[in-house]
C-alpha cells in the first residue's frame, strides 16, 4: 500500500496587487483568501507553484 505525502497551505497575505500570474498560482493551488488552507499532494508541480507565492503563504502540517 502506497501512501501519499500531503502537504498544508494555508495564505497569509493578500494577493491585492500582486502579479496576475501570482494571483493565478494562489487560485491553482485552491486559495485566494486569507487564512484559506488546503492540503495538497506534495508532489513537485506543487512544490514549484508554492515556491512561486512562498511569501504569500505558510507551509506546515507535511504529513
Amino acid at each position: 500500500m502506497t501512501t501519499r505525502k500531503m502537504v498544508t497551505v494555508t495564505q497569509v497575505h493578500s494577493g491585492c496587487g500582486r502579479k496576475k500570474d501570482q494571483i493565478a498560482t494562489l487560485v491553482g493551488l485552491g486559495l485566494g483568501r486569507i487564512r484559506r488552507t488546503r492540503v495538497l499532494e506534495d508532489t513537485p508541480s506543487v512544490r514549484g507553484m508554492i515556491a512561486k507565492v512562498a511569501h504569500l503563504v505558510e507551509v506546515g502540517g507535511e504529513e
